[in-house]
């Protein structure tokens, strides 16, 4: 049986030694964030801090820090989604192995919510300004919450069954909101609390939102599952919480989780827009302020004993990286039955998620052909982009599993290596030109706007990749030190164009591929990155994927030697290149404040209240 509350689990966490209580009194602003993100990096314990600076109630960082201590918080329930997932795949199941069903009905009971006449979760009140306010980076906005679980409901369809749970970033404080009374709610594309937005305006009523925090921690993890149509979120969080929802509805709200720790009932106002943020994000910079919807807060009940869990989201692997991890044990198997022909997708957590998208498919119809061009591959990629939140990916990068069927995903050197040693740059690559991409991804033409591009490599291994830079090779005038990261991969320091605009960094590149263009041909080296510090960029993978995919967009910055455009299909001899320098539109890097850190890392040393911690 899973948790009732995040009480609960708290206590169980502390009984078997997987968290650790902080009793020294640390801020919220600045310094908790600074412990949670170094003792997330050492893969450490859970944390409660106790004493938050003016603030009673008590904070839980790293609940799902590590993937180990996820699994052991979800044990119960594992086994029967386990089940239900492989009977999906093959119902024959039922039939051939009848006793591993006996588990099934208690579990099915578990995806109905039950609604009660009182909970914990209304018995107090509270105001905004009480909650815990958490700002994680120096040039935040504010405070924000940062594990919120967003309910909204379907106004033609109301009720649970059509509703929507969502993790949309909350701002509490800064701004221009009112004090107490309005909150930020940033919500961004394929998000289903924007049908039902749109759906509310249509009717001409106002749209109710609850935003809960805390409760059992199946919540959290359902705000964020890519669920299949028709599968409400609350209805996951009962199967993987081992436990119906119970639900209480004060007068004029919306429904809310009995066992929630807080909960936040509002109204989106019509038409009032103001800005959100800036706030540290997941790609390791700042999403800078835009405007986005504003609740207006009618209500703040917390339960008795509440805590405030929260996260700290920056450049990977943080938190959030543990949660993708388990979400994918949990969906993974489904893929092709989804997507068919498709093997298996991995969103690379290193590049940010979504700028960067591994697929494995399948040239399935054509079996008498010799595999030479991608034919089914390309008809996959386009699924694949039309799903959900993997609409997202900027860089897709696919390939035939028959030509390697040990390849795995995970392994992204050697994925690097196998697409490489493949690709035809002339055929291979297939844009998407003015189209959407990430809210938080500022390397394309605007907010939400930039490009994608497909590259699509099968059949026989067309080159052997160089391991050395060739020595007969000549760098135009301001680009220099080149490093080989990978086989066939190599990265060059480029001079600075933050303060440029677009035409001179683009004039710079263009010098680079004319001299490119008069070295010998090389057929080893398919890919060069040009990027501000080529030391860092090779010093470890995680370092060139991010750098590479996360200041780059396909029709902005890809370039390649003896390119040329063919019946409007763009494609080069090679090497292609890539500008992944920080531009002038990209947004500022994320830098902890010196003063916190300075201060926590005091309270690190031997004998000190963090000491042992990271």
């Amino acid at each position: 049986m899973g948790y009732k509350n995040l009480a609960a689990c708290v206590a169980d966490l502390e009984r078997h030694k997987m968290l650790k209580r902080i009793e020294c009194e640390l801020d919220p602003h600045l310094e908790i964030a600074a412990v949670q993100r170094r003792v997330c990096r050492a893969g450490g314990p859970a944390l409660l801090f106790t004493r938050v600076k003016g603030c009673h109630f008590p904070m839980l960082g790293n609940l799902f820090g590590t993937l180990e201590r996820t699994r052991f918080i979800f044990r119960d329930a594992l086994r029967d989604i386990e089940l239900l997932t492989s009977l999906k795949l093959n119902p024959l199941l039922l039939w051939r192995h009848p006793g591993r069903l006996r588990h099934l009905p208690a579990a099915l009971r578990h995806l109905f919510p039950r609604t009660v006449g009182s909970g914990p979760v209304v018995a107090r009140e509270t105001l905004i300004e009480r909650l815990p306010q958490l700002k994680s980076w120096p040039d935040d906005a504010g405070a924000f919450v940062t594990l919120p679980q967003v309910y909204s409901e379907d106004p033609e369809r109301p009720g649970w069954r059509f509703s929507n749970l969502g993790m949309y970033r909350v701002q509490l404080s800064g701004g221009k909101y009112q004090v107490n009374h309005e909150v930020g709610l940033h919500y961004q594309l394929h998000r289903g609390i924007g049908l039902h937005h749109a759906a509310a305006r249509r009717q001409g009523l106002p749209l109710k939102v609850n935003i809960i925090v805390g409760g059992p921690p199946a919540l959290a993890v359902a705000a964020v599952m890519p669920l299949p149509d028709g599968m409400p979120e609350l209805a996951f969080a009962g199967l993987l919480g081992g436990r119906s929802l119970t639900l209480v509805r004060p007068e004029g709200s919306l429904p809310i989780p009995a066992e929630a720790d807080f909960c936040i009932c509002g109204t989106i106002i019509d038409d009032k827009l103001l800005p959100e943020g800036p706030f540290g994000d997941h790609l390791g910079y700042y999403s800078l302020s835009h405007y986005f919807p504003v609740l207006r807060v009618d209500r703040v009940f917390h339960r008795p004993g509440a805590i405030w869990p929260f996260t700290v989201v920056g450049r990977p692997p943080q938190e959030d990286t543990v949660f993708g991890a388990f979400i994918h044990e949990l969906t993974g198997t489904l893929i092709p039955s989804v997507l068919p022909g498709v093997a298996g997708v991995h969103a690379v957590d290193a590049a940010g998620v979504h700028p960067l998208l591994l697929a494995l498919g399948s040239e399935r119809y054509l079996p008498y052909q010799k595999r030479e061009e991608p034919r089914e591959l390309l008809t996959q990629a386009n699924a694949i982009l039309g799903q959900g939140q993997l609409s997202l990916a900027k860089y897709l990068l696919i390939a035939a599993q028959e030509d390697n069927p040990r390849l795995d995903l995970k392994d992204i050197a050697a994925f690097f290596r196998h697409l490489l040693e493949r690709v035809d740059w002339r055929r291979d690559l297939h844009f998407q030109t003015r189209t959407t991409i990430d809210t938080l991804d500022y390397s394309g033409s605007g907010l939400n706007q930039g490009s994608k591009v497909v590259i699509a490599a099968v059949g026989d291994k067309r080159r052997d990749l160089l391991k050395e830079w060739p020595s007969a090779w000549c760098l135009a005038a301001g680009f220099s030190e080149p490093r080989l990261v990978l086989p066939g991969i190599a990265v060059i320091e480029g001079p600075g164009c933050r303060e440029e605009s677009r035409s001179q960094a683009r004039a710079a590149m263009d010098r680079l591929v004319r001299t490119l263009a008069e070295n010998p041909q090389v057929e080893g080296l398919p890919l060069l990155v040009v990027v501000d510090d080529s030391e860092f960029a090779a010093r470890t993978l995680s370092n060139f994927l991010w750098v590479t995919f996360t200041r780059s967009d396909p029709a902005l910055d890809i370039y390649g030697v003896g390119g040329r455009t063919v019946d409007k299909h763009w494609g080069c001899r090679g090497p292609l290149l890539l500008d992944a320098r920080h531009k002038i539109q990209h947004a500022p890097f994320l830098v902890e404040d010196l003063e916190s850190r300075e201060r926590i890392e005091r309270l690190a040393v031997k004998g000190g209240p963090l000491q042992g911690l990271f």
